[in-house]
Formats: structure tokens, C-alpha cells, sequence
């Protein structure tokens, strides 16, 4: 197993470029879509900017799929022209100064208009430095270029770098780990790598059971409201290990 990527999955919030095992059994674009996709917030050029972009932060490895596989970008792409793009949450009153790292995000920005002034910046300034796209350049070069905006110093039209590549990596992370139905994770790939058993809310019939084996497929929130099912816990009490006495269950 490639150490970066056990780092990576130990804790998601930490940001390592993962290399060398990446482009093994990663797929292209044109492999792993039969059709294009419908976009709602990016141009072509700059999803395929992102759908590049994301196949390094989160590659496909002997682990199992990354990022582009889990349709990262979609998610991304359905953020953007949503009430999260629109900082509907955000406050948008002022006054805007440079803060601390302790003190988060401070741009006048909503994560639209970050993208949206940011991209034209980057592909700029890409191609006065590559002179070519970014999706066509070797994994070994993206990452360069991913770490070049993470380490910051580079202007994206009034976005520094490592603002946009902060919030470009936060959503990535989302979109893996996320919901599928909010458009990423695709065939929960994700949740299907790390063991995660999916939606549920009802825990009541085993708040006294302890060590409980999961027996069944990770659950989507848009699987139980298309299908109408109750959010039920999945749990097998017949393979009980080590189950809390008061559980009745017999310990194996």
C-alpha cells in the first residue's frame, strides 16, 4: 500500500499529493464516460481543468478508484451553481482584510465568484508557464503545478493560490466522501473502500448491543428516499462478537 495514501485515508483533512502508484489502473476520461456530462457551473475547459486536477489529489490505486472515477467533479460542478456557490450561508457585509490562518476564510468571494475570477486567472497563467492545458501534461508535471498553487505566491486575479487550492481540495474531499446524492462518490466507492455502511438514523434497537458484524451494501440517502425504505441499522445479530451481555446475544 502506498504510504501517502494510507496517510490520506487515516485523515482526509491533511492534503499529500499521491504519485507513483496513481496512474496505475487510473482511467482516462474518454475511458470512463460514455457520454458527457451535463454541466451546470463550469466550461468545458475548466472541468477539464478539475476532472485532471482532482485525479492527482485523489488518485485510483491499488486501493481502489479515486476522485475521477467517483465523479468528484460533478459534485464540485453541482456545488458551484447551487446555494453553496451563491454563499447563501455566507456572511457578505465586510469589512475585508487579510486575517490570520486562525481565523478561516476572509475574501469578499462567494465560492462561485472565487472559481469564476480564479479559472481564467490560472489557465493564463498556466499556459504563459506550459504553454498548453493542464489536463494535457504528465501526472509527474500536474503535480508540480498543484503544489506550486498550494505553496501560494501566485496571483489568480485577486485569488492567491493557495485560497483557490484550499477550497478546490475541501471540495474534492467532499465530493468523495460525500452523499452520492449530491452528485459525487459515485457506486459509493468511497464508503465501499473504508468499510462506511451509509445513511442511517435509527439506532434504538441497539443501543444495548455491542460489536456488532455489518452484513450488508452501504446505503445512499437517495436510495431510501427513491425506493421509499426506512433508514434501518443493517445490523446482523446473529453474527454477534463479543455482544454486551444485557444484549441477550450469545458472545462467539
Amino acid at each position: 500500500m502506498d504510504e501517502s495514501r494510507r496517510k490520506f485515508l487515516k485523515n482526509a483533512g491533511l492534503f499529500t499529493i499521491v504519485t507513483g502508484a496513481a496512474t496505475v489502473g487510473a482511467c482516462t476520461k474518454s475511458e470512463k464516460a460514455e457520454q458527457p456530462k451535463a454541466l451546470t457551473f463550469f466550461s468545458p475547459l475548466d472541468f477539464a481543468f478539475v476532472e485532471a486536477a482532482i485525479s492527482r489529489l485523489i488518485p485510483a490505486d491499488e486501493l481502489g478508484p479515486g476522485a475521477l472515477e467517483a465523479d468528484v467533479a460533478v459534485y464540485i460542478d453541482r456545488q458551484l451553481s447551487g446555494a453553496y456557490g451563491g454563499g447563501d450561508r455566507f456572511y457578505r457585509s465586510g469589512p475585508w482584510r487579510e486575517g490570520s490562518p486562525q481565523q478561516g476564510y476572509q475574501l469578499r468571494f462567494t465560492p462561485a465568484e472565487l472559481f469564476r475570477t480564479a479559472l481564467p486567472a490560472l489557465h493564463t497563467h498556466f499556459r504563459s508557464q506550459h504553454h498548453g492545458e493542464f489536463s494535457k501534461l504528465s501526472p509527474e508535471k500536474q503535480d508540480e503545478y498543484l503544489k506550486a498553487l498550494q505553496k501560494g505566491g501566485i496571483d489568480l486575479g485577486g485569488v492567491p493560490s493557495e485560497i483557490f487550492f484550499a477550497r478546490l481540495w475541501s471540495l474534492t474531499v467532499e465530493g468523495f466522501f460525500g452523499d452520492p446524492a449530491y452528485g459525487g462518490n459515485k457506486d459509493m466507492v468511497s464508503w465501499r473502500m473504508i468499510g462506511f455502511p451509509g445513511a442511517y438514523g435509527a439506532y434504538y434497537e441497539l443501543v444495548d448491543r455491542h460489536n456488532l458484524a455489518l452484513r450488508r451494501e452501504p446505503k445512499s440517502l437517495a436510495d431510501a428516499h427513491r425506493h421509499g425504505l426506512p433508514m434501518d441499522s443493517g445490523m446482523d445479530p446473529n453474527h454477534a462478537a463479543h455482544a454486551h451481555p444485557a444484549s441477550g446475544a450469545k458472545e462467539t
